[in-house]
């Protein structure tokens, strides 16, 4: 059963910040996913604006300078199978691909996803090691800001009440010739949340790591950067022979950066192990498709 007080659909998203100004204790809704299972759980709203499906936060497109732009309600499926994402931020669809089953990937949004607070939402870590760029609006105009930074607590985002985010854009340099992975640990293979998600990005100078960016979800109370492990690698070689020690400088000061804890799931010790593990594992498919890219460019 669902405690739905006042529902009102949005014709726009001006309309939509419109109504959230009118009503203070009104609360935004997309796909629902989440929307729906904290309604039916009694936590805390009960009055609705509904956003789903409106065309102006929908597009995935690459812009004239490089710019990929990702509308705040385009699907986990549109973002799949958008031909801009697998030709530009392809890990960003390999994390939509890990969400739920085909139904929730229909509905549920990446607005939603990254806006709910969950610390175990499969988008926060990728558009993390993306660097990725939120845009936002609200009564008094459009703001952009850093997705680093966005939660601020367990549950807790930079959004005000009555503001709605546009779209996370990824800016070229931040793509463009860098190598990146995402890989989700769950207790299951399909169909549960994850115990630990971990996204990269990697950018090569010949043989040695030139930029990196390592992160993580479920590892600490809201996804997080990891600048000691990024430091320990830097500059690093990658080649065969230093690899090994490059990943494990990297595994041993990944530890200073979280702060996993126990829960029903998984005990502390055991998430530091996978912390660790995908540490390296990720970074290593990152140096793959890094040397991939290379060689693309040079031909």
């Amino acid at each position: 059963m669902f405690d739905i007080q006042s529902y009102q659909k949005a014709e726009s998203v001006n309309d939509a910040i419109r109504l959230l100004g009118e009503d203070p204790e009104a609360r935004l809704i997309a796909g629902g996913t989440d929307v729906l299972i904290k309604l039916r759980e009694f936590k805390g709203f009960s009055r609705l604006v509904d956003i789903h499906d409106l065309p102006e936060l929908k597009p995935i497109v690459r812009e004239a300078d490089g710019t990929v732009r990702v509308g705040s309600g385009a699907s986990f499926t549109d973002i799949e199978e958008s031909p801009v994402i697998r030709g530009c931020i392809p890990m960003l669809g390999e994390s939509a691909a890990s969400v739920a089953g085909p139904q929730i990937r229909n509905m549920g949004t990446i607005g939603g996803n990254l806006c709910n607070g969950a610390v175990s939402a499969d988008t926060c870590a990728p558009v993390l090691a993306l660097n990725g760029y939120l845009n936002i609006r609200g009564p008094q105009g459009e703001r952009t800001i850093p997705a680093l930074g966005f939660h601020t607590g367990p549950g807790r985002v930079a959004l005000r009440q009555d503001e709605v985010l546009l779209s996370v854009e990824f800016r070229p340099e931040d793509w463009q010739g860098w190598g990146a992975a995402y890989h989700k640990y769950a207790m299951r293979e399909a169909m549960d949340i994850a115990t630990i998600g971990c996204a990269a990005a990697v950018r090569l100078d010949g043989a040695a790591i030139s930029g990196i960016r390592l992160a993580y979800s479920v590892s600490a109370p809201i996804p997080v950067r990891c600048p000691g492990a990024e430091a320990a690698a830097l500059g690093r070689s990658v080649t065969p022979e230093d690899l090994p020690a490059t990943l494990a400088a990297l595994s041993a000061a990944v530890e200073t950066d979280v702060q996993p804890r126990t829960s029903w799931r998984a005990n502390r010790d055991f998430r530091m192990h996978i912390i660790r593990t995908l540490a390296e594992r990720v970074i290593a498919r990152c140096v793959v498709r890094a040397v991939e890219l290379q060689e693309a460019a040079s031909c």
